[in-house]
């Protein structure tokens, strides 16, 4: 079934600039196969054979090329969209490009063709069922990806590993649901529901399959996202020297002087696949100098953004009355690294010893390293991936965002409310269903079962054009 609103599109698929080849990409939407024959008539002289490359020319109006290339047709429904697609794919230079763009528009017109908007063609893709929603996300987060770990994943949510999983979820609350809908529906029945259904087992496998779920899919939303890890501390404490260190090149100058760096450098690192955005920022002090005192505000402004906070101090000192003061403002919540740099001109080498964290949010712990001889490195290294929960030697099945997160601890949350429903038994017995229904719900609007037409905005406008 066409999605709604489905005028003609069409878009360079490619990214901009100059390449070796370039793709110009028509969906004919609601126009269907007559659009798709008139503008394989006016474009290329020809009809295209079904999904068969043809060398042809792609002719302006009055038959002369402007270029030569590989035309494809895909008929509806077998092509991404789910309409009948047309696919130019000629040679890669901006301007050639634009004249074959330009000549679509012209074919196209009489069936109202129009530019596509960011994202239109996997949108209709989503509203065509050629994919859930999840895996159109995965479609930008593939092209997205900055790792070689995200990319697989990417690919895998692409495939479908990470909707299967929902479905499968969604199919068991359905089983349970259908259960105590029949329960309610007739009550005269001295059945011990609970009892002889076994709810409880049958709740207890869904919600430990749900932490499961939610277990990969954290370790998937720090592949796609990475960590924000902010260096912080007094001014010549080795802040730059271990940005350096952990990037593996001179990227911050380093100097014997107090307040060198002005400003915050931003470097993005990968430690098991895993970006790591480093930030090193102005050192924390009291200061006169108008240029350092704004550079020390905009570390607390980073500070307060940050996933991960190194708070270095120099190992010969160690724990000072400004660093406790420092230590003081850092903001709630945030995993804390005190890292004691300098180790090479103390008596005592690279450790890690975990303290006795703060509060149930709040991990501290402290490495001592040397960022000049790049001594302890890796077990700084090795305490980021800790903080970040990552697990070492797996690799994460599938990629996901944010809202696919915040859907499943709803989810997790529902379900910890209808077991506390079902321990009430009878009594209790249509709040359990209903905490099953919004459970299931929240697990629908990651594939898309249920989403609101807003959110789909939101989603698609963040793709390519083209795409």
């Amino acid at each position: 079934m066409l999605a709604l609103d489905s005028d003609p599109i069409v878009a360079i698929a490619t990214a901009p600039g100059r390449g070796g080849i370039g793709v110009v990409r028509v969906s004919c939407g609601r126009a269907g196969a007559v659009a798709a024959h008139a503008l394989m008539s006016s474009l290329c002289g020809q009809t295209l054979e079904p999904r068969h490359a043809s060398y042809v020319p792609f002719v302006d109006a009055g038959g002369n090329a402007l270029d030569r290339g590989i035309a494809l047709y895909f008929p509806a429904p077998h092509s991404y969209t789910g309409e009948h697609v047309l696919e130019l794919q000629g040679h890669g230079g901006p301007v050639v490009l634009q004249l074959v763009l330009q000549r679509c528009l012209e074919a196209g017109q009489p069936f109202g063709l129009r530019l596509a908007e960011p994202g239109e063609f996997t949108r209709r893709a989503f509203l065509n069922d050629k994919l859930d929603l999840a895996q159109a996300e995965a479609v930008a987060d593939l092209i997205e990806a900055s790792t070689e770990a995200a990319a697989r994943s990417a690919g895998r949510s692409l495939e479908g590993a990470f909707s299967r999983d929902i479905h499968a979820l969604v199919d068991e609350v359905i089983a349970l649901r259908m259960l105590v809908e029949a329960t309610l529906d007739f009550p005269e029945e001295e059945i011990d529901f609970l009892e002889a259904a076994d709810a409880h087992g049958k709740l207890a496998h869904i919600r430990a399959r749900l932490d499961h779920v939610l277990g990969e899919a954290r370790q998937g939303a720090l592949l796609r996202e990475g960590l924000s890890v902010v260096l912080a501390g007094q001014p010549n404490v080795g802040k730059s020297s271990l940005l350096n260190a952990l990037a593996g090149a001179e990227l911050a100058i380093v100097t014997p002087i107090a307040g060198t760096t002005r400003d915050k450098v931003t470097q993005t690192i990968q430690i098991e696949g895993i970006p790591l955005h480093v930030i090193d920022t102005a050192g924390l002090r009291e200061t006169e100098d108008e240029v350092e005192r704004i550079g020390i505000a905009r570390t607390w402004d980073e500070i307060e953004r940050a996933d991960v906070v190194l708070h270095l101090l120099d190992a010969r000192a160690g724990v000072t009355d400004e660093d406790i003061v420092i230590a003081q403002r850092f903001p709630g919540g945030v995993p804390v690294v005190r890292v004691l740099n300098k180790t090479d001109l103390t008596n005592v080498g690279p450790s890690v010893n975990r303290l006795t964290a703060v509060d149930d949010e709040v991990q501290i712990c402290e490495v001592r390293l040397s960022a000049k001889k790049s001594e302890g490195i890796d077990l700084l290294r090795a305490e980021l991936l800790r903080i970040a929960g990552w697990q070492a030697g797996t690799e994460s099945v599938y990629l996901a965002r944010e809202r696919h997160l915040i859907a499943l601890r709803a989810a997790q949350s529902h379900l910890s409310l209808a077991a506390a429903h079902a321990q009430e038994r009878a009594q209790s017995l249509d709040l359990f269903a209903e905490e099953l229904r919004l459970a299931q719900e929240e697990l629908n609007s990651i594939t898309g079962e249920f989403t609101s037409d807003d959110l789909l905005g939101v989603i698609f406008s963040r793709f390519c054009i083209g795409k």
